[in-house]
């Protein structure tokens, strides 16, 4: 079930607590929790509804701008039900605590026999460990880059990363990954600890501005929302590759900080 980053912030500040589909079958159930760019998405309901049942009240706590603008929204989608989806918002991804905390001896033993075991299952050889060593030594690099660096097609190289990120390993960013305290130490077991530049200080900024934004804001010097929050909105705006979206995006991500824009 794909939430625009405007509903996900609006569902976090519990301005949001329905969504409307038009689907065949329902493609979520309650108890579903999803994870989203402002964490855990908790599925409360999931029923059927005719158009003509609709009120006021469901556009408003959907978000939508009226009544009229939802059921012509939902007709505009011909075929399958439509479907009142009740959602809430279910805390922190666990992922974001999990990657910062550092393993002991015996559960970095643990995490390496699974890497050992996807290696093993893996139709096209081991791959873990080359992986981890790309990214850690290529950080905020596109991900199309680092797979062609390995000879893979994109998407199925993503997917293993993903099974990374599921133990905290790595970390997905604007740009590209890099690896988490905890995938470090997983990497540098048995060794010595490899040389790395220092982690970028401050709050990264959110992956949901996209990558023109991240660009121009990166060779402008504003690598962290900390940075952005020392600069005005017209003086973001005139910087190319960000847009009136990425400069919402950057306001909701600096209030979570309790944050804004410099005037």
């Amino acid at each position: 079930m794909m939430i625009r980053p405007a509903e996900l912030a609006a569902i976090r500040a519990g301005e949001v607590d329905l969504a409307f589909r038009r689907w065949h079958r329902p493609r979520v159930r309650v108890g579903t929790r999803m994870r989203t760019s402002v964490g855990l998405v908790e599925v409360t309901s999931v029923e059927p509804v005719t158009l003509s049942a609709l009120r006021a009240e469901d556009a408003r706590r959907a978000g939508v701008a009226s009544l009229t603008a939802l059921r012509e929204g939902l007709a505009a989608r011909p075929g399958g039900t439509a479907y009142r989806v009740g959602l809430r918002y279910a805390g922190p991804d666990p992922r974001t605590q999990l990657r910062e905390q550092v393993p002991d001896a015996a559960e970095i033993e643990r995490l390496r026999s699974w890497l050992d075991r996807l290696d093993a299952a893996s139709p096209h050889g081991p791959w873990t460990r080359a992986t981890l060593e790309l990214i850690d030594a290529h950080p905020e690099v596109r991900a199309p880059e680092l797979a062609a660096r390995l000879g893979r097609e994109t998407p199925p190289w993503k997917a293993d990363v993903r099974k990374l990120k599921e133990k905290g390993l790595t970390e997905s960013l604007a740009i590209g990954y890099r690896l988490s305290p905890r995938g470090e130490a997983v990497l540098d077991h048995g060794g010595p600890p490899r040389k790395r530049a220092p982690r970028p200080e401050g709050t990264p900024l959110p992956r949901e501005i996209g990558a023109p934004a991240t660009r121009a804001l990166r060779a402008a010097g504003l690598t962290s929302l900390e940075a952005v929050a020392g600069r005005g909105e017209d003086e973001l705006r005139a910087l190319h590759g960000v847009g009136p979206v990425a400069v919402e995006r950057l306001r909701d991500a600096l209030a979570d900080l309790g944050l804004g824009f410099r005037g």
